[in-house]
């Protein structure tokens, strides 16, 4: 009677469920209520496929997209995938809207730009990506790009990139002067496939929006000859800059290792100084980050006027 975990109560009612009490009836036997008439079976997660499904099942026309299809392609995104909406295209440019919880996009999808995964037609990560660019805001499409763009650890699984800068540009180009392809297009310009997690995308956009513009992703070499990574590094100052994630280190092994790394790094011959930023103070307190560097670049080169 579900399909795939999910109940529509029309055919609870063609399996012979009574039409009058039915949503006592399917409480009572476990059953949690997706939306108005859909419900998922007893001892099943309400998670975002089942979610999806139970939108799907009633709208099969409709297209998985932008914020959905990018959690579906475990591609990051601010702010997570369990509150916000369910994302989807009509092709088809005639539904508006469903229910609070959806959002429903009115746009034409070319041949390549749909894919079936998981029992799902969604946009593919390249059209994803561009969907999310055009639609805004700058930080969530590019925290999206960037983590598209390179290898990432979400949710436990280690995953390779799903596209190029050069696709996503493409696919922008050919769109012409489509709504927000022309912003789209010097959004893109931001991105960094170096990029290692979502706090340091947006530690790279805040510095940005400061006027600060380090490089990325250096590798240097200790007095003894091994490779490093620092996050950032305003070579000419001399100033290094790591950022954590949320979840970086994951065991005392790996927290033990990131101490001795960041020990290293100082170092350095090109590190004279080495900031270290939580993702709490990226997300929460950025304004207080920029300072810090901006005080930390000014002490080092002299120079109070420092930008």
């Amino acid at each position: 009677m579900a399909d795939r975990g999910v109940l529509l109560t029309s055919r609870a009612v063609e399996a012979g469920w009574p039409r009058r009490d039915l949503t006592r009836a399917l409480r009572a036997e476990g059953w949690t209520r997706l939306r108005q008439g859909a419900w998922a079976e007893p001892g099943r997660d309400p998670d975002l496929l089942t979610r999806l499904r139970a939108v799907l099942f009633r709208e099969p026309r409709l297209i998985v997209s932008h914020g959905s299809a990018a959690a579906l392609w475990r591609i990051e995104v601010l702010g997570g995938s369990r509150r916000a909406p369910l994302e989807f295209i009509d092709p088809q440019l005639a539904i508006r809207r469903l229910s609070r919880d959806v959002r429903v996009h009115r746009q034409p999808l070319g041949r390549g730009d749909v894919v079936e995964r998981q029992g799902l037609r969604l946009t593919t990560p390249t059209r994803t990506l561009t969907d999310l660019l055009r639609r805004g805001p700058r930080d969530e499409a590019l925290v999206a790009v960037d983590s598209a763009l390179s290898y990432r650890r979400v949710g436990h699984v280690r995953r390779a990139p799903l596209t190029r800068q050069e696709e996503i540009a493409a696919a922008l180009q050919s769109m012409g002067p489509a709504q927000g392809s022309v912003r789209a297009r010097g959004r893109l310009r931001l991105c960094d496939p170096l990029a290692g997690s979502p706090a340091e995308t947006v530690a790279r956009l805040r510095m940005y929006d400061a006027g600060l513009h380090p490089e990325s992703q250096v590798e240097l070499r200790t007095p003894d000859g091994s490779r490093r990574t620092v996050d950032f590094l305003f070579r000419a100052a001399g100033l290094g800059l790591e950022i954590e994630g949320y979840a970086y280190h994951g065991s005392r092994e790996a927290h033990r290792q990131d101490i001795n790394r960041f020990n290293q790094l100082q170092r350095c011959p090109e590190i004279r100084s080495l900031l270290r930023f939580s993702a709490e103070e990226v997300f929460h307190r950025p304004a207080h980050m920029v300072e810090e560097i901006r005080a930390t670049l000014a002490h080092l080169t002299g120079d109070s006027t420092c930008p």
